[in-house]
């Protein structure tokens, strides 16, 4: 059964290689390319993760993540933060607003989908 991912992104570019990757791994990707747009899909599709970025446009990923977190059917689903915000404390604000990790911007290719395999390890079947 394909992996159900769900990736917030407003750059087209990002999402591209984003997308490359998770479907060369087997995964069923979804795309939003703002805020407003993730939660909507978010609450329609119940994915099995969320890729999340933080800068959107609509709705920034902080109050995407809360507005995720508030809904029962999406409280334990996993969010990852995928964000260039690299500054002290805002791999805690992403925290805090409900995602379970954080990576950097620019993702690395070779790296990217083992940094998200334990995220994976919370999806139930």
């Amino acid at each position: 059964m394909k992996i159900s991912t769900l990736v917030i992104e407003d750059n087209e570019n990002n999402m591209y290689l984003t997308t490359f990757l998770l479907e060369n791994s087997g995964h069923q990707v979804h795309q939003a390319y703002d805020g407003t747009d993730g939660v909507k899909m978010a609450k329609e599709l119940l994915p099995d993760l969320i890729l999340l970025d933080i800068q959107l446009p609509k709705m920034n990923g902080y109050d995407v993540a809360k507005s995720l977190r508030q809904d029962p059917a999406l409280a334990t689903t996993p969010i990852v933060a995928i964000t260039s915000y690299a500054m002290p404390g805002d791999r805690e604000k992403a925290l805090d607003s409900g995602c379970n990790g954080y990576i950097k911007k620019p993702i690395n290719p070779d790296t990217f989908l083992a940094e998200i395999e334990s995220y994976l390890t919370m999806v139930k079947h």
